[in-house]
């Protein structure tokens, strides 16, 4: 799922994944504990963000689709919001994008600890817990709406090792050192804030082992019908991953139409 932002969220500065405006009203006190980052986690958040404005530039939009920032030559673009949801379970998108393929290039061991960043309602989540039975998916968002679809479709489906959680816009609230797979499909180039996002996403990953397998429309392909801006090259990929010390080991190009890129800590 996509990693989105609503307004509300946009407003406070907080990066979140409730179905309800009162909920956004409330903010996140209603949704279940194992939602939210506990008081330590977020004050251990707060001692390690720190924003870092090197690679970025604010200038009118070059494409209306988005946003007035740009990062090391990228025009961020914008989110797709919570409303979009049924897209990403629309059918056909298993044909589309060889998502089965995908994962079955991460290689996943039974006992791997994923990241699914920009979970949403857990397309990849729910399949990814098939895959590693005996370890966790670790279903990151940033919006309450989508966080409460995973809780919805969690005990649906009376999963026992998808757990979901609420990041912020530069951190995804993972524990350091101990994510074996981080996965980001199509929301990357969305992320407001991709230089801190990727600086916690190597501190989350395992040391020596710890992959970050990054999924995005090829954008040296005409032929993928998205529109620009929602694509990248995978040499601005390798450039803004060796930005945060991530080196790409591997470029995997079996997919339909997007790059699989995995990276590893240098």
């Amino acid at each position: 799922m996509r990693y989105c932002f609503s307004t509300w969220q946009r407003a406070l500065g907080v990066m979140g994944m409730s179905s309800s405006a009162g909920l956004l009203a409330l903010g996140c006190t209603q949704l279940p504990a194992e939602t939210r980052p506990s008081v330590s986690m977020e004050r251990r958040m707060q001692s390690v963000v720190v924003t870092d404005t090197s690679g970025y530039e604010t200038a009118p939009p070059r494409d209306p689709n988005g946003i007035g920032t740009y990062y090391l030559g990228r025009q961020i673009a914008h989110v797709m919001g919570h409303e979009g949801a049924t897209w990403l379970e629309r059918k056909g998108r298993q044909q589309e994008e060889g998502t089965d393929l995908l994962l079955k290039e991460l290689k996943l061991k039974p006992t791997d600890v994923v990241a699914d960043i920009g979970a949403g309602t857990g397309f990849f989540s729910f399949q990814l817990a098939k895959r590693v039975p005996k370890g966790q998916v670790l279903a990151v968002d940033i919006q309450p709406e989508m966080i409460a679809a995973l809780q919805d479709n969690k005990r649906r489906l009376k999963n026992t090792n998808v757990r979901p959680v609420l990041g912020s816009t530069t951190n995804p609230a993972l524990p350091a050192d101990s994510v074996d797979v981080v996965l980001i499909v199509d929301a990357y180039h969305e992320f407001d804030h991709p230089r801190e996002m990727g600086r916690a996403i190597r501190r989350a990953l395992r040391p020596g082992t710890g992959r970050l397998a990054l999924v995005e429309y090829r954008a040296e392909d005409a032929n993928v019908p998205i529109k620009r801006i929602h694509k990248m090259t995978v040499a601005q990929a390798r450039k803004e991953m060796a930005a945060v010390g991530l080196v790409l080991a591997d470029s995997i190009e079996t997919l339909p139409q997007q790059h699989l890129l995995l990276f590893k800590r240098k």
